[in-house]
Parts: structure tokens; C-alpha cells; sequence
């Protein structure tokens, strides 16, 4: 009986200071005071996780939120959570499915029709190892998701973000876009037996690649875009990873939890990028822990950035 109660005591010293190091050595907190009074944000995928946690600040700051979500009664329910504790009413969902052309282009007409003003894009949903999927459109789920969904959506929003300039996007992205590589000959990857860690790492990649593509498209266009780790977290992205079985979900979820960003930690990065001072005109960078760092040589190919940029304008038939 000692032996198992010294055991079950040193484990649960383990998870506390797992927890300490979580609480005070992860950097957690984006610290400016900015306000957002008469500016409009759009934040993708805002029903939860990081999404939920940077409409959430965007409100407390008195903007405009628009949370772009596939899901609009789970959005409604964190719209009035967000509204309660915010004060601010002007906080409304709005249907966008970014595995769907269709809804992505009806989603855009409405803003672009019906908002006065667009300062703020934060390109936050996506889907993380997810089993082999087609979207709507017939693009691999990861490519068409995470990147494909969000490059249509800033290029239809980029002439309103343009007019409410000096006006910013946010890619939210892994640094495991270190390890991908840009397949032309099978970006959908249909030729070759499905890995869904490569093509998330794929993915990851062409976002950033997007991004400092974008710098070169729209010069002088007074918005600057720029990419986001937000580090590890713990969001219901995980859904396909470490919540994939019963034993993940029971034994190494609550272990893996406890060194784990919390959704709130994991959107300062993303709340800095869209708001600090310090980086307005910068664009084409990547943030990890809340610190421009230098872009992996993977990512800095120019010619393959404006190939897969042509490619994803006529895939997603962005000029029709």
C-alpha cells in the first residue's frame, strides 16, 4: 500500500510541475492595450480553441467580430458566451465552411456587400492528421482546409482590407512546416498511399510560402500578412491526434495536457501579431513564441512560393 501511494504521490508531483513549468515559463501573455473601438475582425474556425480565445479579446476590446464558423449553433453558443463577458453585443457568427468553394465565396460576398470596414483576417481553423478526406471541391482535406479555404477567403477580402488600411492577416500555421515539402506532381496526393502527418506538413508549408507570396502580390497595398505558431495546444484540433483512442484520451491526454499551451496561452502570439505596434509594415515573417524567427529554407523558394500561388488561383477558381 506505501509503495503505491509514494507511486501515485510522486506522479502527481510530476503533473504539478509539469503544470508550474506550463504556467510560468511558457510566455502566456500578449501585454499591449490596445483598443479596437470602430475596427472589424474576422476570425475563422471562432467557436473554440485559440479562435474562440482571440474573438474573445478582439470583443473585450470593443471591436467588431465576425466569427466565421461551418458549425453556427455551436457558434451561437460562444457568441453569447463572448457577448457576457465582453459587454459588447457587436459580436456576430456567420456561416463559412472552408472545405467549401460555394460557402467561402457566398461567406466573402457578404462581408464585401454588407460591412462597412475590414481591418483584421485571422486565418485560425483547420484540421491537424486528419484521416483521408476529400472537401467538397475535391482537395485533399488538410490542403484544401488549412490552406486552400483561407487563400481564397484573403484574396476575396483583400480589396476591403485594402480600403481600411494599414490593415493585417494573420496565417496561423506549425513548425512542422519545416519538414514538408511541396508535391507538384501530386499536391492532392492521390498517387501515393496517404500519410496524413506529411500531408499536414504540407499544408503547414504552403501557408508560408502563401504568405510571403502575398507580400510580393499586394505591395503597397497598406496589409501586411504574416504566419503564427502558436505552440503546442490543447484544442480540439487534437481531435485525430492524441484524442484519437480511449487510451489516448484517458492516459496520455491528461499527462500530454499538462505541458500543453491552454487555448487562452495560445492565442497571445496571434493577438500580438494582429495588434502590436511595433509590427506594422513588417510582412512575409513567422512568429514562434511570440518572436519573429527566421523562416526555414524549405519555405524561401520564390519560384515554387508563385507556382503553388498560381496553381491555388486557378484551383480555386479565384478569377471566375
Amino acid at each position: 500500500m506505501r509503495t503505491v501511494t509514494v507511486t501515485l504521490t510522486g506522479a502527481a508531483g510530476i503533473y504539478g510541475g509539469l503544470v508550474l513549468y506550463r504556467e510560468y515559463f511558457v510566455k502566456a501573455q500578449y501585454t499591449g492595450n490596445e483598443q479596437l473601438f470602430g475596427k472589424t475582425a474576422i476570425v475563422t474556425g471562432a467557436n473554440t480553441g485559440i479562435g474562440k480565445e482571440v474573438a474573445h479579446d478582439f470583443a473585450r476590446r470593443g471591436a467588431r467580430v465576425i466569427m466565421a464558423c461551418r458549425d453556427m449553433k455551436k457558434c451561437e453558443q460562444t457568441r453569447e458566451k463572448i457577448v457576457a463577458d465582453s459587454f459588447n453585443t457587436n459580436v456576430v457568427c456567420r456561416e463559412c465552411d472552408l472545405s467549401s468553394i460555394e460557402s467561402i465565396k457566398r461567406f466573402a460576398d457578404d462581408i464585401n456587400q454588407n460591412e462597412k470596414s475590414l481591418h483584421l483576417l485571422i486565418n485560425n481553423a483547420g484540421v491537424m492528421w486528419h484521416p483521408s478526406k476529400l472537401t467538397k471541391d475535391g482537395f485533399e482535406q488538410h490542403l484544401g482546409v488549412n490552406y486552400l479555404g483561407h487563400f481564397l477567403l484573403t484574396n476575396l477580402l483583400i480589396e476591403k482590407l485594402s480600403k481600411c488600411s494599414p490593415s493585417r492577416i494573420v496565417n496561423l500555421t506549425s513548425p512542422m512546416y519545416k519538414r514538408g515539402q511541396i508535391d507538384f506532381d501530386d499536391l492532392n496526393i492521390s498517387k501515393k498511399v496517404f500519410n496524413p502527418k506529411i500531408a499536414y506538413e504540407q499544408a503547414s508549408l504552403a501557408i508560408v510560402l502563401a504568405t510571403q507570396e502575398f507580400c510580393r502580390q499586394y505591395p503597397g497595398s497598406g496589409v501586411i500578412a504574416n504566419c503564427v505558431n502558436p505552440g503546442i495546444t490543447r484544442t480540439e484540433i487534437a481531435r485525430h491526434t492524441i484524442d484519437k483512442s480511449i487510451i489516448s484520451r484517458v492516459i496520455i491526454g491528461p499527462a500530454l495536457k499538462a505541458f500543453m499551451k491552454t487555448p487562452m496561452q495560445g492565442a497571445q502570439g496571434v493577438i500580438q501579431c494582429a495588434l502590436d505596434p511595433q509590427l506594422e509594415g513588417q510582412c512575409g515573417k513567422y512568429f514562434n513564441d511570440m518572436k519573429d524567427e527566421a523562416i526555414a529554407p524549405n519555405a524561401t523558394n520564390e519560384k515554387e512560393a508563385k507556382r503553388l500561388w498560381l496553381i491555388s488561383e486557378r484551383w480555386t477558381r479565384l478569377n471566375k
